[in-house]
């Protein structure tokens, strides 16, 4: 396994982080459990869920996953030796704290006290905020339209409220999550003016059919450490070759789920790209998957790659991509695809 530091910590991460979304949908919590125990046997730390979890979001599985997670750490005493990650939602579901904008200190109160409640633990490493409180771009959105009352907790404000968390010990380190580059700059900016947390990473899409973090928050991750932690790698199994055939596999997330994940696969150039794509990894006799998630860990601005599998066999392909070799030959040709069908798949 290969290791990183997140963000200005000193915490190493391994660069495959553990997708927990599926557990308590797709996957039972014994299946969860396994996963869980042949990831940390491979030398993943790293785990990242959410509070809304799993996907796609109802209220009566809101928070199941971290149950899951929690059983877990019950169950193996080994909470000490996890870099663990979770979420607060943002403006979301009624069903969640009412709905309305959560950043604010009672919100992120209840929220984090759930977490821990069902994660079996008295503190998070990485808190982070899923999504902007403000009309902004994000899950897919592109083409900026400024509509802005400005009633959104105001950044500093936000910073402020984590804060006490982090002084009480709940929290040791916060981070974003479908953030814009804007957004990322002016939350390092006024954690530096005022003397407040620090966020340490950016939780955002980051595939081969969607490479748009490369236009503007690749330069801000790099020059202000502030690492990407890639969501959606294999764009939901896309990349992984099993859709190839345009039939979608009993079980997976586009059978069940094809409503809920229609907005981002639905596009005119989705099967060319990936046509292109599997063709390069068969030229060079690669797995699919491990070629599209070894193109993700090697970017400058990664910090980790969040995979999210149904199955141990999924797993281990997924896990055994850290040791994926990707010639100069081999980027060229993917980056060509790219210019080809640019970000398909915002």
């Amino acid at each position: 396994m290969n290791y990183k530091k997140l963000g200005t910590t000193e915490l190493k991460v391994s660069t495959i982080c553990l997708g927990t979304m599926t557990w308590g949908e797709q996957n039972s919590q014994e299946e969860g459990f396994e996963q869980m125990d042949l990831a940390f046997d491979r030398g993943v730390n790293f785990w990242d869920t959410a509070e809304l979890y799993s996907v796609p979001p109802r209220a009566e599985t809101f928070g199941h996953t971290e149950i899951i997670i929690g059983n877990w750490f019950n169950k193996t005493k080994k909470r000490e030796k996890i870099i663990l990650a979770t979420k607060i939602a943002g403006p979301t579901r009624p069903y969640v704290r009412g709905g309305g904008y959560q950043y604010d200190i009672k919100n992120i109160t209840e929220a984090l006290e759930g977490s821990l409640k069902r994660l079996q633990t008295d503190y998070v490493d990485l808190y982070q905020l899923h999504w902007p409180e403000r009309n902004t771009n994000m899950f897919g959105r592109l083409g900026y339209e400024h509509n802005d009352k400005g009633d959104w907790n105001k950044f500093e404000d936000v910073l402020g409220n984590l804060k006490k968390f982090i002084d009480q010990g709940k929290v040791r380190y916060v981070g974003l999550s479908n953030e814009t580059a804007w957004g990322v700059k002016k939350y390092l900016e006024i954690s530096k003016d005022k003397n407040l947390p620090r966020m340490m990473s950016v939780q955002n899409p980051y595939n081969l059919l969607n490479r748009t973090y490369d236009i503007g928050l690749a330069e801000v991750s790099i020059r202000e450490q502030i690492g990407l932690l890639a969501y959606s790698p294999l764009a939901s199994g896309y990349l992984s070759g099993k859709y190839i055939n345009e039939t979608y596999p009993k079980g997976s997330r586009m059978e069940k789920h094809w409503d809920f994940w229609k907005y981002r696969y639905n596009t005119p150039h989705l099967k060319s790209a990936v046509d292109e794509y599997y063709k390069i990894s068969k030229k060079y006799n690669l797995d699919m998957s491990q070629m599209s998630l070894k193109f993700c860990e090697i970017q400058p601005f990664m910090t980790s790659v969040i995979i999210g599998a149904t199955t141990l066999e999924q797993l281990k392909t997924d896990i055994e991509s850290v040791n994926v070799k990707l010639s100069d030959e081999i980027i060229k040709e993917i980056n060509e695809i790219q210019k080809i069908y640019p970000n398909p798949c915002p």
